[in-house]
Protein backbone atom coordinates (compact mmCIF):
# COMPACT_ATOMS: atom_id res chain seq x y z
CA UNK A 1 0.00 0.00 0.00
CA UNK A 2 1.34 3.44 -0.89
CA UNK A 3 2.17 5.69 2.03
CA UNK A 4 1.04 8.72 0.06
CA UNK A 5 -2.54 7.48 0.17
CA UNK A 6 -2.87 9.12 3.58
CA UNK A 7 -2.90 12.51 1.87
CA UNK A 8 -6.56 12.05 0.97
CA UNK A 9 -7.74 11.76 4.56
CA UNK A 10 -9.54 14.76 6.03
CA UNK A 11 -8.58 16.35 9.32
CA UNK A 12 -12.04 16.05 10.84
CA UNK A 13 -14.84 13.78 9.75
CA UNK A 14 -18.33 13.71 11.20
CA UNK A 15 -20.04 10.45 10.41
CA UNK A 16 -23.65 9.50 10.94
CA UNK A 17 -24.07 5.73 10.72
CA UNK A 18 -27.35 4.29 9.63
CA UNK A 19 -29.99 3.41 12.17
CA UNK A 20 -29.27 -0.27 11.65
CA UNK A 21 -25.64 0.04 12.73
CA UNK A 22 -25.63 2.90 15.25
CA UNK A 23 -26.53 2.07 18.85
CA UNK A 24 -28.88 4.51 20.53
CA UNK A 25 -27.40 7.35 22.56
CA UNK A 26 -23.83 6.92 21.35
CA UNK A 27 -22.32 9.85 19.49
CA UNK A 28 -20.43 9.56 16.24
CA UNK A 29 -17.97 12.44 16.36
CA UNK A 30 -14.52 11.54 15.15
CA UNK A 31 -11.62 13.97 15.13
CA UNK A 32 -8.45 12.03 14.27
CA UNK A 33 -4.94 13.41 14.31
CA UNK A 34 -4.28 14.78 10.85
CA UNK A 35 -2.50 12.04 8.90
CA UNK A 36 -2.46 14.07 5.71
CA UNK A 37 0.30 16.41 6.82
CA UNK A 38 3.59 14.79 5.88
CA UNK A 39 5.59 17.09 8.09
CA UNK A 40 3.50 16.25 11.13
CA UNK A 41 3.79 12.53 10.50
CA UNK A 42 7.44 12.74 9.56
CA UNK A 43 6.80 10.99 6.23
CA UNK A 44 8.95 13.35 4.20
CA UNK A 45 10.84 15.62 6.58
CA UNK A 46 12.58 13.86 9.44
CA UNK A 47 13.88 17.18 10.74
CA UNK A 48 10.34 17.99 11.88
CA UNK A 49 9.40 15.13 14.22
CA UNK A 50 5.69 14.69 14.77
CA UNK A 51 4.56 15.43 18.31
CA UNK A 52 2.05 12.84 19.47
CA UNK A 53 -0.42 14.70 21.64
CA UNK A 54 1.11 14.88 25.10
CA UNK A 55 -2.03 16.03 26.88
CA UNK A 56 -4.50 13.74 25.13
CA UNK A 57 -6.82 16.62 24.34
CA UNK A 58 -10.34 15.68 23.25
CA UNK A 59 -11.72 19.09 22.24
CA UNK A 60 -15.24 19.20 20.81
CA UNK A 61 -16.63 22.29 19.08
CA UNK A 62 -20.23 23.47 19.32
CA UNK A 63 -20.96 21.82 15.94
CA UNK A 64 -19.39 18.51 16.94
CA UNK A 65 -21.20 18.43 20.28
CA UNK A 66 -24.51 19.09 18.55
CA UNK A 67 -23.98 16.39 15.93
CA UNK A 68 -23.10 13.91 18.65
CA UNK A 69 -26.10 14.68 20.79
CA UNK A 70 -28.59 14.69 17.92
CA UNK A 71 -27.30 11.39 16.56
CA UNK A 72 -27.52 9.99 20.07
CA UNK A 73 -31.29 10.25 20.02
CA UNK A 74 -31.95 13.13 22.36
CA UNK A 75 -35.27 13.02 20.63
CA UNK A 76 -36.32 11.05 17.57
CA UNK A 77 -39.68 12.78 17.82
CA UNK A 78 -38.83 16.51 17.65
CA UNK A 79 -39.63 18.70 20.62
CA UNK A 80 -40.63 21.84 18.83
CA UNK A 81 -40.63 24.14 21.85
CA UNK A 82 -37.45 22.81 23.48
CA UNK A 83 -34.79 25.44 24.20
CA UNK A 84 -31.39 24.74 22.69
CA UNK A 85 -28.09 24.71 24.57
CA UNK A 86 -24.76 25.03 22.77
CA UNK A 87 -21.78 23.14 24.15
CA UNK A 88 -18.03 23.59 23.72
CA UNK A 89 -15.83 20.97 25.42
CA UNK A 90 -12.09 21.47 25.88
CA UNK A 91 -9.37 19.41 27.52
CA UNK A 92 -8.62 15.78 28.29
CA UNK A 93 -10.87 12.70 28.14
CA UNK A 94 -11.82 13.20 31.80
CA UNK A 95 -13.29 16.59 30.89
CA UNK A 96 -14.97 15.04 27.85
CA UNK A 97 -16.74 12.56 30.14
CA UNK A 98 -17.93 15.49 32.27
CA UNK A 99 -19.35 17.10 29.12
CA UNK A 100 -21.08 13.87 28.15
CA UNK A 101 -22.75 13.65 31.55
CA UNK A 102 -23.95 17.25 31.49
CA UNK A 103 -25.34 16.92 27.96
CA UNK A 104 -27.07 13.67 28.95
CA UNK A 105 -28.74 15.32 31.95
CA UNK A 106 -29.79 18.37 29.95
CA UNK A 107 -31.26 16.08 27.29
CA UNK A 108 -33.18 14.14 29.93
CA UNK A 109 -34.59 17.47 31.10
CA UNK A 110 -35.90 18.11 27.58
CA UNK A 111 -33.29 20.53 26.24
CA UNK A 112 -31.90 20.14 22.74
CA UNK A 113 -28.27 20.75 21.75
CA UNK A 114 -27.66 23.63 19.37
CA UNK A 115 -25.55 23.22 16.24
CA UNK A 116 -24.28 26.80 16.18
CA UNK A 117 -24.03 29.89 18.34
CA UNK A 118 -26.91 31.68 16.61
CA UNK A 119 -29.32 28.83 17.25
CA UNK A 120 -28.46 28.48 20.95
CA UNK A 121 -30.48 29.97 23.78
CA UNK A 122 -27.35 29.62 25.94
CA UNK A 123 -23.83 28.21 25.56
CA UNK A 124 -21.89 26.08 28.08
CA UNK A 125 -18.09 26.15 27.79
CA UNK A 126 -16.29 23.30 29.56
CA UNK A 127 -12.75 24.58 30.12
CA UNK A 128 -9.26 23.18 30.70
CA UNK A 129 -6.70 24.72 33.05
CA UNK A 130 -3.85 22.20 33.00
CA UNK A 131 -1.16 24.33 31.33
CA UNK A 132 -1.02 27.99 30.30
CA UNK A 133 -1.72 27.31 26.63
CA UNK A 134 -4.88 25.41 27.67
CA UNK A 135 -5.91 28.28 29.95
CA UNK A 136 -5.54 30.75 27.07
CA UNK A 137 -7.46 28.44 24.73
CA UNK A 138 -10.28 28.25 27.27
CA UNK A 139 -10.40 32.02 27.78
CA UNK A 140 -10.48 32.52 24.01
CA UNK A 141 -13.33 29.99 23.69
CA UNK A 142 -15.31 31.83 26.37
CA UNK A 143 -14.74 35.13 24.56
CA UNK A 144 -15.86 33.65 21.25
CA UNK A 145 -19.03 32.24 22.81
CA UNK A 146 -19.87 35.60 24.40
CA UNK A 147 -19.26 37.54 21.20
CA UNK A 148 -21.30 35.12 19.06
CA UNK A 149 -24.10 34.32 21.49
CA UNK A 150 -23.99 36.49 24.62
CA UNK A 151 -25.38 34.01 27.17
CA UNK A 152 -22.54 31.84 28.50
CA UNK A 153 -22.02 29.52 31.46
CA UNK A 154 -18.46 28.38 32.23
CA UNK A 155 -17.57 25.07 33.87
CA UNK A 156 -14.54 22.78 34.07
CA UNK A 157 -11.05 23.01 35.52
CA UNK A 158 -10.54 26.70 34.78
CA UNK A 159 -13.69 27.38 36.80
CA UNK A 160 -11.41 27.33 39.83
CA UNK A 161 -10.18 30.71 38.60
CA UNK A 162 -13.61 32.36 38.63
CA UNK A 163 -12.19 35.81 39.36
CA UNK A 164 -9.81 35.62 36.40
CA UNK A 165 -12.67 34.53 34.13
CA UNK A 166 -15.02 37.27 35.32
CA UNK A 167 -12.30 39.91 35.12
CA UNK A 168 -11.65 39.08 31.47
CA UNK A 169 -15.26 38.18 30.59
CA UNK A 170 -17.63 39.96 33.00
CA UNK A 171 -20.65 38.99 30.88
CA UNK A 172 -20.54 35.29 31.85
CA UNK A 173 -23.73 34.22 33.61
CA UNK A 174 -22.22 31.63 35.96
CA UNK A 175 -18.90 29.91 36.68
CA UNK A 176 -18.60 26.42 38.19
CA UNK A 177 -15.65 24.12 38.82
CA UNK A 178 -14.74 20.70 37.45
CA UNK A 179 -17.29 17.84 37.55
CA UNK A 180 -19.92 20.24 39.01
CA UNK A 181 -22.76 18.62 37.10
CA UNK A 182 -25.66 19.69 39.33
CA UNK A 183 -24.44 23.28 39.49
CA UNK A 184 -24.31 23.50 35.70
CA UNK A 185 -27.79 22.03 35.29
CA UNK A 186 -29.15 24.45 37.92
CA UNK A 187 -27.47 27.43 36.26
CA UNK A 188 -28.84 26.48 32.84
CA UNK A 189 -32.36 26.14 34.25
CA UNK A 190 -32.05 29.49 35.99
CA UNK A 191 -31.32 31.34 32.75
CA UNK A 192 -33.22 29.09 30.32
CA UNK A 193 -36.17 27.45 32.10
CA UNK A 194 -36.73 23.75 31.59
CA UNK A 195 -39.27 22.98 28.85
CA UNK A 196 -42.70 21.69 29.83
CA UNK A 197 -42.66 18.52 27.76
CA UNK A 198 -46.22 17.64 28.77
CA UNK A 199 -47.36 20.58 26.66
CA UNK A 200 -45.66 19.26 23.52
CA UNK A 201 -47.87 16.98 21.42
CA UNK A 202 -44.83 15.51 19.64
CA UNK A 203 -43.28 14.19 22.86
CA UNK A 204 -43.42 10.41 23.26
CA UNK A 205 -41.67 9.24 26.45
CA UNK A 206 -41.36 5.68 25.09
CA UNK A 207 -39.24 6.95 22.21
CA UNK A 208 -37.52 9.78 24.01
CA UNK A 209 -35.79 7.87 26.80
CA UNK A 210 -31.98 7.92 26.99
CA UNK A 211 -30.41 4.59 27.87
CA UNK A 212 -28.04 3.93 30.76
CA UNK A 213 -24.96 4.53 28.63
CA UNK A 214 -25.92 8.19 28.25
CA UNK A 215 -24.89 10.45 25.38
CA UNK A 216 -21.31 10.06 24.20
CA UNK A 217 -19.15 12.54 22.32
CA UNK A 218 -17.03 9.73 20.88
CA UNK A 219 -17.71 7.45 17.91
CA UNK A 220 -20.30 4.73 18.45
CA UNK A 221 -17.72 1.96 18.77
CA UNK A 222 -15.56 3.29 21.61
CA UNK A 223 -16.12 5.23 24.82
CA UNK A 224 -14.23 6.62 27.78
CA UNK A 225 -15.05 5.13 31.17
CA UNK A 226 -13.97 7.32 34.09
CA UNK A 227 -13.39 5.23 37.22
CA UNK A 228 -12.31 7.93 39.66
CA UNK A 229 -11.89 11.66 40.08
CA UNK A 230 -9.08 13.69 41.61
CA UNK A 231 -5.56 12.75 42.67
CA UNK A 232 -3.64 12.22 45.93
CA UNK A 233 -0.25 13.12 44.45
CA UNK A 234 1.29 16.56 44.71
CA UNK A 235 3.55 16.77 41.68
CA UNK A 236 5.22 20.18 41.67
CA UNK A 237 4.34 21.01 38.05
CA UNK A 238 0.66 20.01 38.33
CA UNK A 239 -2.39 21.78 39.79
CA UNK A 240 -4.92 19.01 39.13
CA UNK A 241 -5.52 18.29 42.87
CA UNK A 242 -6.42 21.94 43.41
CA UNK A 243 -8.78 21.80 40.42
CA UNK A 244 -10.36 18.37 40.93
CA UNK A 245 -9.55 17.48 44.54
CA UNK A 246 -8.17 14.30 46.08
CA UNK A 247 -8.86 10.79 44.80
CA UNK A 248 -12.54 9.82 44.83
CA UNK A 249 -13.17 6.37 43.32
CA UNK A 250 -16.51 5.18 41.99
CA UNK A 251 -17.74 1.96 43.65
CA UNK A 252 -16.99 -0.99 41.39
CA UNK A 253 -20.64 -1.94 40.88
CA UNK A 254 -21.30 1.60 39.62
CA UNK A 255 -18.40 1.36 37.18
CA UNK A 256 -19.43 -2.08 35.96
CA UNK A 257 -23.06 -1.02 35.44
CA UNK A 258 -21.90 1.74 33.11
CA UNK A 259 -19.46 -0.58 31.36
CA UNK A 260 -22.21 -3.12 30.73
CA UNK A 261 -24.56 -0.41 29.47
CA UNK A 262 -21.91 0.77 27.03
CA UNK A 263 -21.35 -2.75 25.76
CA UNK A 264 -25.11 -3.19 25.25
CA UNK A 265 -25.12 0.10 23.33
CA UNK A 266 -22.65 -1.38 20.85
CA UNK A 267 -19.33 -0.09 22.19
CA UNK A 268 -16.41 -2.33 21.13
CA UNK A 269 -13.66 -0.63 23.12
CA UNK A 270 -13.56 0.90 26.61
CA UNK A 271 -10.83 3.40 27.43
CA UNK A 272 -10.33 3.44 31.19
CA UNK A 273 -9.40 6.89 32.49
CA UNK A 274 -8.79 8.73 35.75
CA UNK A 275 -6.00 10.85 37.20
CA UNK A 276 -4.31 7.75 38.64
CA UNK A 277 -5.91 4.56 37.37
CA UNK A 278 -3.66 2.20 39.34
CA UNK A 279 -4.71 3.88 42.61
CA UNK A 280 -8.36 2.99 41.99
CA UNK A 281 -10.24 2.08 45.19
CA UNK A 282 -7.56 3.25 47.63
CA UNK A 283 -9.87 5.88 49.11
CA UNK A 284 -12.67 3.29 49.44
CA UNK A 285 -10.30 0.95 51.30
CA UNK A 286 -11.06 -1.50 48.48
CA UNK A 287 -14.67 -1.87 49.63
CA UNK A 288 -16.52 -4.97 48.43
CA UNK A 289 -19.70 -4.49 46.41
CA UNK A 290 -21.95 -6.94 44.61
CA UNK A 291 -22.37 -6.93 40.85
CA UNK A 292 -24.31 -9.59 38.93
CA UNK A 293 -24.65 -11.44 42.22
CA UNK A 294 -20.88 -11.73 42.68
CA UNK A 295 -18.72 -9.93 45.30
CA UNK A 296 -16.15 -7.55 43.79
CA UNK A 297 -13.57 -5.36 45.48
CA UNK A 298 -13.18 -1.78 44.33
CA UNK A 299 -9.56 -2.45 43.45
CA UNK A 300 -7.49 -1.98 40.29
CA UNK A 301 -6.77 -5.66 39.64
CA UNK A 302 -10.30 -6.80 40.45
CA UNK A 303 -11.75 -4.14 38.17
CA UNK A 304 -9.50 -5.24 35.31
CA UNK A 305 -10.60 -8.85 35.80
CA UNK A 306 -14.28 -7.88 35.77
CA UNK A 307 -13.92 -5.66 32.70
CA UNK A 308 -12.16 -8.46 30.86
CA UNK A 309 -15.21 -10.67 31.36
CA UNK A 310 -17.25 -8.27 29.19
CA UNK A 311 -15.48 -9.66 26.11
CA UNK A 312 -14.62 -6.30 24.51
CA UNK A 313 -11.39 -4.32 24.16
CA UNK A 314 -10.29 -2.68 27.43
CA UNK A 315 -7.48 -0.10 27.22
CA UNK A 316 -5.81 1.33 30.34
CA UNK A 317 -4.74 4.98 30.53
CA UNK A 318 -2.89 7.01 33.20
CA UNK A 319 -1.37 4.04 35.05
CA UNK A 320 1.54 4.63 37.42
CA UNK A 321 4.34 2.01 37.51
CA UNK A 322 3.57 0.60 40.95
CA UNK A 323 4.55 -3.02 41.74
CA UNK A 324 0.92 -4.18 41.84
CA UNK A 325 0.58 -3.32 38.14
CA UNK A 326 2.63 -6.48 37.47
CA UNK A 327 -0.44 -8.62 38.20
CA UNK A 328 -2.48 -6.69 35.66
CA UNK A 329 0.25 -7.24 33.07
CA UNK A 330 -0.18 -10.96 33.76
CA UNK A 331 -3.81 -10.60 32.65
CA UNK A 332 -2.53 -8.99 29.45
CA UNK A 333 -0.13 -11.90 28.95
CA UNK A 334 -3.11 -14.24 29.23
CA UNK A 335 -4.89 -12.24 26.45
CA UNK A 336 -7.47 -10.98 28.96
CA UNK A 337 -6.83 -7.26 28.46
CA UNK A 338 -5.40 -5.24 25.60
CA UNK A 339 -1.62 -5.38 26.15
CA UNK A 340 -1.39 -1.59 26.28
CA UNK A 341 -0.31 0.68 29.13
CA UNK A 342 -0.36 4.47 29.10
CA UNK A 343 2.14 5.44 31.82
CA UNK A 344 3.14 9.11 32.37
CA UNK A 345 6.82 8.58 33.27
CA UNK A 346 7.53 12.33 32.72
CA UNK A 347 11.33 11.97 33.06
CA UNK A 348 14.15 9.52 33.79
CA UNK A 349 16.64 11.57 35.83
CA UNK A 350 16.20 10.74 39.53
CA UNK A 351 17.05 14.31 40.54
CA UNK A 352 14.38 15.75 38.21
CA UNK A 353 11.78 13.16 39.22
CA UNK A 354 12.47 13.99 42.86
CA UNK A 355 12.08 17.71 42.14
CA UNK A 356 8.82 16.91 40.38
CA UNK A 357 7.72 14.86 43.42
CA UNK A 358 6.62 12.11 41.10
CA UNK A 359 5.14 8.96 42.66
CA UNK A 360 7.40 5.92 42.31
CA UNK A 361 10.30 8.22 41.44
CA UNK A 362 12.73 5.87 43.14
CA UNK A 363 11.49 2.81 41.22
CA UNK A 364 13.78 1.15 38.70
CA UNK A 365 11.38 1.64 35.81
CA UNK A 366 13.67 0.06 33.21
CA UNK A 367 13.75 -3.15 35.25
CA UNK A 368 9.96 -3.04 35.58
CA UNK A 369 9.48 -2.53 31.84
CA UNK A 370 11.82 -5.46 31.14
CA UNK A 371 9.83 -7.65 33.56
CA UNK A 372 6.55 -6.64 31.91
CA UNK A 373 7.90 -7.61 28.49
CA UNK A 374 8.94 -10.99 29.83
CA UNK A 375 5.40 -11.51 31.19
CA UNK A 376 3.71 -10.13 28.05
CA UNK A 377 6.01 -9.88 25.01
CA UNK A 378 3.38 -8.02 22.96
CA UNK A 379 2.87 -5.23 25.50
CA UNK A 380 2.78 -1.69 24.10
CA UNK A 381 3.80 1.20 26.34
CA UNK A 382 3.05 4.85 25.64
CA UNK A 383 4.21 7.73 27.80
CA UNK A 384 4.66 11.48 28.02
CA UNK A 385 7.71 13.46 29.11
CA UNK A 386 8.43 17.01 30.23
CA UNK A 387 11.64 18.60 28.97
CA UNK A 388 13.18 21.76 30.35
CA UNK A 389 11.87 21.34 33.91
CA UNK A 390 13.49 23.85 36.31
CA UNK A 391 16.95 22.66 37.23
CA UNK A 392 17.22 20.21 34.32
CA UNK A 393 20.86 20.08 33.27
CA UNK A 394 22.28 18.73 30.03
CA UNK A 395 23.32 15.68 32.06
CA UNK A 396 19.74 15.18 33.26
CA UNK A 397 18.44 15.47 29.72
CA UNK A 398 21.05 13.05 28.38
CA UNK A 399 19.94 10.63 31.10
CA UNK A 400 16.42 10.84 29.63
CA UNK A 401 17.68 10.19 26.09
CA UNK A 402 19.75 7.22 27.25
CA UNK A 403 16.71 5.89 29.12
CA UNK A 404 14.56 6.14 25.99
CA UNK A 405 17.14 4.23 23.94
CA UNK A 406 17.07 1.41 26.46
CA UNK A 407 13.32 1.51 27.18
CA UNK A 408 12.30 1.56 23.50
CA UNK A 409 8.79 2.78 24.25
CA UNK A 410 6.23 2.33 21.50
CA UNK A 411 4.49 5.70 21.71
CA UNK A 412 5.89 8.92 23.17
CA UNK A 413 4.52 12.43 23.56
CA UNK A 414 6.48 15.33 24.99
CA UNK A 415 6.06 18.95 25.87
CA UNK A 416 8.32 21.70 27.09
CA UNK A 417 7.84 22.83 30.68
CA UNK A 418 5.76 25.95 31.11
CA UNK A 419 4.73 27.70 34.28
CA UNK A 420 1.20 27.04 35.49
CA UNK A 421 -0.33 29.52 37.91
CA UNK A 422 -0.38 27.94 41.35
CA UNK A 423 2.22 25.23 40.63
CA UNK A 424 4.99 24.78 43.19
CA UNK A 425 7.58 24.29 40.44
CA UNK A 426 7.27 27.96 39.51
CA UNK A 427 9.36 28.83 42.58
CA UNK A 428 12.14 26.32 41.87
CA UNK A 429 15.55 27.76 40.92
CA UNK A 430 17.47 27.47 37.65
CA UNK A 431 14.71 27.73 35.08
CA UNK A 432 15.75 26.53 31.63
CA UNK A 433 15.84 29.10 28.76
CA UNK A 434 13.10 28.70 26.16
CA UNK A 435 15.49 28.06 23.28
CA UNK A 436 17.17 25.26 25.26
CA UNK A 437 13.78 23.71 26.07
CA UNK A 438 12.79 23.72 22.41
CA UNK A 439 16.11 22.26 21.32
CA UNK A 440 15.79 19.44 23.83
CA UNK A 441 12.23 18.76 22.79
CA UNK A 442 13.26 18.44 19.15
CA UNK A 443 16.18 16.15 20.04
CA UNK A 444 13.93 13.90 22.12
CA UNK A 445 11.25 13.62 19.45
CA UNK A 446 13.81 12.97 16.70
CA UNK A 447 15.26 10.12 18.75
CA UNK A 448 11.84 8.68 19.50
CA UNK A 449 10.88 8.92 15.84
CA UNK A 450 13.77 6.59 15.03
CA UNK A 451 12.74 4.18 17.78
CA UNK A 452 9.12 4.21 16.65
CA UNK A 453 10.09 3.57 13.03
CA UNK A 454 12.24 0.59 14.06
CA UNK A 455 9.50 -0.90 16.23
CA UNK A 456 6.84 -0.54 13.55
CA UNK A 457 9.10 -2.12 10.92
CA UNK A 458 9.17 -5.20 13.15
CA UNK A 459 5.42 -5.57 12.53
CA UNK A 460 5.74 -5.82 8.74
CA UNK A 461 4.56 -9.23 7.58
CA UNK A 462 2.48 -9.88 10.67
CA UNK A 463 -1.28 -10.48 10.75
CA UNK A 464 -3.24 -8.23 13.13
CA UNK A 465 -6.81 -7.60 14.19
CA UNK A 466 -7.77 -3.94 13.79
CA UNK A 467 -10.81 -1.82 14.61
CA UNK A 468 -12.22 0.44 11.89
CA UNK A 469 -12.46 4.10 12.93
CA UNK A 470 -13.20 5.71 9.58
CA UNK A 471 -13.61 4.85 5.90
CA UNK A 472 -12.22 6.87 3.01
CA UNK A 473 -14.60 5.82 0.23
CA UNK A 474 -12.75 7.79 -2.46
CA UNK A 475 -9.51 5.90 -1.86
CA UNK A 476 -11.19 2.64 -0.78
CA UNK A 477 -9.22 2.73 2.48
CA UNK A 478 -10.22 1.85 6.03
CA UNK A 479 -8.51 3.94 8.70
CA UNK A 480 -8.10 1.60 11.64
CA UNK A 481 -6.35 1.03 14.95
CA UNK A 482 -4.66 -2.04 16.33
CA UNK A 483 -4.36 -2.95 20.01
CA UNK A 484 -1.25 -0.73 20.00
CA UNK A 485 -3.13 2.46 19.10
CA UNK A 486 -5.31 4.60 21.34
CA UNK A 487 -7.71 6.93 19.50
CA UNK A 488 -6.62 10.46 18.66
CA UNK A 489 -3.14 10.20 20.21
CA UNK A 490 -1.42 7.20 18.60
CA UNK A 491 -0.95 6.02 15.04
CA UNK A 492 -3.25 4.35 12.53
CA UNK A 493 -3.37 1.24 10.40
CA UNK A 494 -4.37 2.13 6.84
CA UNK A 495 -6.03 -0.83 5.11
CA UNK A 496 -6.50 -0.76 1.34
CA UNK A 497 -8.74 -2.60 -1.14
CA UNK A 498 -11.57 -3.05 1.34
CA UNK A 499 -15.01 -4.31 0.31
CA UNK A 500 -18.34 -2.51 0.56
CA UNK A 501 -19.18 -4.69 3.56
CA UNK A 502 -16.52 -3.03 5.73
CA UNK A 503 -18.12 -0.59 8.17
CA UNK A 504 -16.96 1.72 10.95
CA UNK A 505 -16.79 -0.17 14.24
CA UNK A 506 -15.97 -3.55 12.68
CA UNK A 507 -12.95 -5.69 13.48
CA UNK A 508 -10.85 -6.70 10.47
CA UNK A 509 -8.02 -9.15 9.93
CA UNK A 510 -5.14 -7.52 8.03
CA UNK A 511 -1.57 -8.24 6.99
CA UNK A 512 0.98 -5.47 7.56
CA UNK A 513 2.77 -4.59 4.30
CA UNK A 514 4.71 -1.46 5.23
CA UNK A 515 5.37 1.05 8.01
CA UNK A 516 6.25 4.70 8.42
CA UNK A 517 7.54 6.38 11.56
CA UNK A 518 4.12 6.29 13.23
CA UNK A 519 1.64 4.38 11.06
CA UNK A 520 1.17 0.94 9.51
CA UNK A 521 -0.09 0.09 6.01
CA UNK A 522 -1.93 -3.18 5.49
CA UNK A 523 -3.82 -5.45 3.12
CA UNK A 524 -7.38 -6.49 3.91
CA UNK A 525 -7.81 -10.19 4.66
CA UNK A 526 -11.43 -10.21 5.84
CA UNK A 527 -13.71 -9.52 8.77
CA UNK A 528 -12.56 -10.87 12.10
Amino acid sequence: MSKTSTESVNTTTITSPSASTAPNNTATIFNPAKPAMAKERGLSDSSQPYHHKANHNQNRSIVQSSDAASTAATSTAPVSAAPKIGFVSLGCPKALVDSERIITELSRDGYQVASDYDGADLVVVNTCGFIESAVQESLDAIGEAISKNGKVIVTGCLGKEAEKIREMHPAVLAVTGAHAYDEVITAVAQHVPRPNRNMDTNYDPKIDLINEAGIKLTPSHYAYLKISEGCNHRCTFCIIPSLRGDLVSRPIDNVMNEAMALKKAGVKELLIISQDTSAYGLDLKYKTSFWNGMPLKSKFYDLCQALNDLGIWVRLHYVYPYPHVDKVVELMGEKKLLPYLDIPFQHASHSILKAMKRPAHSENTLARIKAWREICPDIVIRSTFVVGFPGETEEDFQCLLDWLVEARLDRVGAFTYSEVEGAVANDLPNHVPEDVKQSRYERLMALQQEISAQKLQEKVGKTLMVLVDEIDSDENIAICRSYADAPEIDGHVYVDEITDQVKVGQFLTVTIDDASEYDLFASYQGEH
